[in-house]
Formats: C-alpha cells, sequence, structure tokens
C-alpha cells in the first residue's frame, strides 16, 4: 500500500513532454511511480480527473530572510503552487551578523526590499550571528514549503569589516578578503545554496546611501569566488547596472571561471535603453555555448508599480489638499474624495504642480483578472480620451472608485516596446530561467510574487497579443530548470525517486487576481498580496500542505541544505 496515490490526471511532468493520463505514487517524500496504471490503494487517493498534475513549482528569487522567522506558510508564494523558494538573493540578508549590526542590516533591507523596519525590527527573532548558525535556527523553525537561503554580499561585507563595510567606497584589506572567502565557504559547506551581490545604484539603504557592494573591487569579488571553489559547491546572483557592459559582464566571467561555479544575472529592459538588454544576453549566451555555467535570470511580465489609494504611492498622493486625508481609515477617506469640491481641489493641484509621478499613457487600471499586456487605449491617457475626459480625472475616478481598493499598473521595465514580445524573447532563450518575482518583498510599491502563476497562465493560455507558449515547456522552467538553477536536482520532475513536490491545477480555472494591500504583517504592517486560483491541491514531500489555497497545518517543509542535496540526482 503506498501512502498516497494521485489517480488518473494530465501528468505535465516537468520534463517539457507531452501530457499523458496517469497515476502518481508517493511513499514517504518521493515519488515512487508516476504513469500508467498505478496498482494498489493508497492509504489516501486523491481524484485528479480534468486535473493537471504537475510539479512543485520552485521560485529561485525571493527576500523571504525575514519572514522565514515568522511565518511558518512564506505566504504569498505557498498560494501560487511554489513548494520551494530561494532567499538570500541581491545582496541582503540577515547573517552573518554581529550582534551591533542588527539595526543596519534592517535598514539595508527596508531601503532595498521595501519590507517596513517595523516589521522586521518585531518579526525577526534573531538567536544566530554566523551564517551555518542562521541555517540552524531556521532549520528548527516549522514551515509548510521549503525554502534555501543564499549568503548575501551586504551582510558578509559588514559582518567582516564592521563599519567601513557599509561604504561601498571603502575596500577591504587583503586579509578582509581572505577572511570573506573563508565565511563564503563555511556558509556554503554548512548548506548555503549560494553567494548573493548587487551593483545597482537603485539599490539603497534606508537612508538612501548606496548598497555597500555597490563598487565592491575584482579583488573582493575573486576572492569570495575563490570561497565557492574551494567548497565545490554552491551559486552565484548577481544584479549590475551595466555602464560598461563589456568591463563587468568580463569580471562576471572571471567570477565563474575562478570559482567554477554556476551564475544567474538579472536581465530587464529598461526605456532608456531598450536594446543593451539584448547585448547583455548575447554575452550570457556566448559564455554559455563556451562551457561556462551562466544564466539570466528573467520577469514572466513587465515589472511595474502598483499605485492605489493604501500603496506607498499614488498620483494624488502629494496634493495640498490630499495630505491631512492620507491617514484617514479608507472608507472615511472615500467619502471625502468623493466630494465633488475636493475631488476638483486635488485635481487640479496634481495638474499644476505636475504630481502625477508617472506619464499617464503609461499608467493602466488594473482590472480583476489583471491585464499586464495592456494596449495604449487601455492607458489612463487612452481612456479618457474615448471618454472625452482628462488623464488625471480618470485616474482620480478610477483609485476613487468601488470599495476604493482598486489600483493602476506603471510598467517600468520590459515595456519598452509596449508588449511583451520582449519579454517572450527573454524567455525562450536557453540561456535564461524564470525569476525575479521577489516574493516577500516591495510591500508597498510592487507586487510580483505571482510571477510563478503568471508564467503559466499568461503565457500558455491567455496572451491574445501575440504567440503563446507550450504548457509542457513553461512547466518545466519553472520546476526543472529554476530547480537546477540552484543546484537542486532532487526536485522539478514528476517521477520515481524524485522529492514528492505536487500541484493538482485546475487549468480552467487557474489564474491570480488584482493586487490588494493586507494588513497582517507584524505590527499590522502592510503589503500587496495577489491572490491566486486554481490549485486544487499542493502536495509538499508527500503530504497534502494546501487545498484549495488554504493551509491544512502541514508542516513538511524544511530548510534545503545545498550542499548537501548537490551531489546526486536523486539525493
Amino acid at each position: 500500500m503506498h501512502d498516497l496515490v494521485i489517480r488518473g490526471g494530465t501528468i505535465v511532468d516537468g520534463t517539457g513532454g507531452e501530457p499523458h493520463t496517469g497515476d502518481v505514487a508517493i511513499d514517504g517524500d518521493r515519488i515512487t511511480a508516476c504513469g500508467g496504471r498505478v496498482d494498489g490503494p493508497g492509504r489516501q487517493e486523491l481524484n485528479a480527473d480534468g486535473l493537471l498534475v504537475t510539479p512543485g513549482l520552485v521560485d529561485v528569487h525571493t527576500h523571504y530572510d525575514g519572514q522565514v522567522s515568522w511565518d511558518p506558510l512564506l505566504s504569498p508564494s505557498c498560494s501560487h503552487g511554489v513548494t520551494t523558494v530561494v532567499m538570500g538573493n541581491c545582496g541582503v540578508g540577515f547573517a552573518p551578523v554581529a550582534p551591533d549590526r542588527h539595526d543596519w542590516l534592517i535598514g539595508l533591507m527596508e531601503g532595498v526590499e521595501d519590507i517596513p523596519g517595523s516589521v522586521l525590527h518585531e518579526g525577526i527573532t534573531w538567536g544566530w550571528e554566523s551564517f551555518p548558525e542562521y541555517l540552524d535556527v531556521i532549520d528548527r523553525l516549522p514551515r509548510a514549503i521549503d525554502v534555501g537561503a543564499q549568503l548575501p554580499h551586504g551582510a558578509l561585507r559588514a559582518f567582516v569589516m564592521g563599519e567601513r563595510g557599509a561604504d561601498h567606497r571603502q575596500h577591504p584589506t587583503d586579509a578582509e578578503i581572505t577572511t570573506m572567502a573563508r565565511l563564503t565557504r563555511e556558509a556554503i559547506l554548512a548548506g548555503a545554496l549560494g553567494f548573493t551581490t548587487s551593483r545597482t545604484v537603485n539599490h539603497k539603504t534606508r537612508d538612501g546611501e548606496p548598497t555597500p557592494s555597490l563598487t565592491a573591487t575584482s579583488a573582493e569579488l575573486l576572492g569570495i569566488a575563490r570561497g565557492l571553489a574551494e567548497a565545490g559547491a554552491g551559486v552565484m546572483e548577481i544584479i549590475c547596472d551595466w555602464e560598461d557592459l563589456d568591463a563587468e559582464f568580463e569580471l562576471l566571467r572571471q567570477m565563474v571561471l575562478t570559482s567554477g561555479r554556476p551564475m544567474s544575472i538579472t536581465v530587464l529592459q529598461s526605456d532608456a535603453a531598450p536594446t543593451k538588454w539584448r547585448r547583455l544576453l548575447d554575452h550570457i549566451e556566448a559564455a554559455d555555448r563556451s562551457g561556462l555555467p551562466m544564466r539570466g535570470q528573467v520577469a514572466a511580465r513587465p515589472v511595474g508599480l502598483v499605485m492605489g489609494l493604501e500603496s506607498r504611492i499614488h498620483p494624488f498622493k502629494m496634493c495640498p489638499t490630499y495630505l491631512p486625508l492620507d491617514e484617514l481609515p479608507l472608507p472615511e477617506r472615500l467619502v471625502r474624495l468623493r466630494d465633488p469640491l475636493v475631488r476638483t481641489a486635488i485635481i487640479a493641484e496634481a495638474r499644476t504642480r505636475r504630481l502625477a509621478l508617472a506619464d499617464p499613457s503609461r499608467m493602466f487600471p488594473l482590472g480583476d483578472p489583471p491585464d499586464y499586456e495592456p494596449r495604449p487605449e487601455d492607458s489612463v491617457t487612452g481612456r479618457a480620451a474615448a471618454a472625452g475626459f482628462e488623464p488625471l480625472a480618470v485616474a482620480y475616478d478610477w483609485l476613487t472608485g468601488a470599495d476604493g481598493h482598486r489600483v493602476l499598473y506603471v510598467p517600468v521595465m520590459n515595456y519598452a516596446d509596449g508588449d511583451c514580445e520582449t519579454t517572450r524573447e527573454m524567455l525562450l532563450s536557453p540561456s535564461t530561467v524564470p525569476g525575479l518575482g521577489d516574493a516577500g518583498a516591495h510591500c508597498t510599491l510592487i507586487s510580483d510574487g505571482s510571477f510563478p502563476t503568471y508564467l503559466l497562465t499568461h503565457w500558455g493560455r491567455d496572451r491574445t497579443r501575440g504567440e503563446r507558449l507550450p504548457v509542457p515547456w513553461l512547466v518545466k522552467r519553472q520546476t526543472a530548470d529554476t530547480a537546477r538553477l540552484v543546484g537542486l536536482h532532487d526536485r522539478g520532475v514528476l517521477a520515481a525517486g524524485y522529492k514528492a513536490d505536487v500541484n493538482l491545477i485546475e487549468w480552467d480555472a487557474l489564474g491570480i487576481g488584482p493586487p490588494r494591500i493586507a494588513y497582517d504583517l507584524p505590527t499590522g504592517g502592510k503589503r500587496l498580496l495577489q491572490a491566486a486560483r486554481g490549485y486544487r491541491h499542493t502536495i509538499v514531500s508527500g503530504e497534502v500542505a494546501f487545498v484549495d489555497g488554504d493551509s491544512t497545518g502541514s508542516r513538511s517543509g524544511r530548510l534545503v541544505r545545498g550542499a548537501r542535496t548537490t551531489r546526486g540526482a536523486h539525493s
């Protein structure tokens, strides 16, 4: 008798092969049979007739480094069919840390990833200094899904260099570089999946200071790479501005050559340099063809700001008439905002003071279901022209209409051409993997933790403005391919011997709602969440962890220790 048998589903197994009808048998935390008819009963059986049966989704780019200490579910990822998350990206995190540097690391995370400092102060329990100690602490905490951690450059620098490490203009001594290499080796051997760093001016501390790794020298980065080489395991992740693309990329190539370890690099299209992403991807693809394990991390849709009355920003936020209303409870605020005299005053102030924050032709009302590939006529400007109103009036009435929870969407990356063809080209590259959703971060500005669900639905079923992509290929991209990127070879495929992380999906119902503010963080802190639907059952390590998105109370998730799981295909 098997522990669990999933009967009669349409199996999309994560290899990219054609779907087929069959059963899946699970014993303990492993798949023991997949495909065809499984003989014998299961202690528990699930009827998957009419459902897709896929591996659990693997999200390699999250920022749960603080949330992992207070939230056993790791929402919102858990509601999007994700069974493994990887945190510690972009060079920010909370270990290693000296006792007197807690506040500084919180300020760095707050500035870079828009997670309120008050929430982090209240929620993080600490209890560690070294990275191995951090892993031990989070390993003891119950959780519903698996989590892997990476060593962040910002924390490592501050731990080794003290106050000097916070200033990117200060460079470590040779002895400090040797210490960084040793601590990197120590972290990887203890189970860190990799090392991450940031070289972008967009990443700043709460006080507006640049991220401490912004201008790290080649000596520092190659020293850390040697630590990875000595460990013989781990991956690297980096984001960069590419002011001098050729020189910066050569430094990254040298890190890969020195470490002998894979690297993933953020690839996004900016409006200011709409073709530079192609040059970067050409470099990555050339390195990949030459045998260097380099990959681009790419987004499933345009990356954009979400603006609503409860968000940190919206077009009328700084208008003098609006400011005294901002702290009112939303229902009371709506009553005031719907007063015709107040409406006229605020719109006039936004018009004359140029406080709208974005071109209204690039603001899009986001409905339900949300459309992330809108046309020009869908913009605030387009709607205004069709209705004979001015754009600011259309934006105002959208935000203050209905229950006041409506939002405007402003794409800032991957939408320079007004469609998703650039994103499609990025996704199709054999040298890229989907990522960049930042689940757990950007609480009041961005809501991209829904990327895994959106990848499947938009590209596999819903797209109308261009070609779609095969569903089995999309599943492989968000399961096997993402797992391999971070060295996890025991998951992401439905086959005997692999980890029993499985989704049962009602394909026609699968989707996401619009972003909405929830006040569910410690201290009542708020964050944007995007609900998912269509995940009928999510199974983690052989246990049903979620039914229709609701937790069953199972805590079968665990800390994934990389150096212990990357040696064999089915360890």
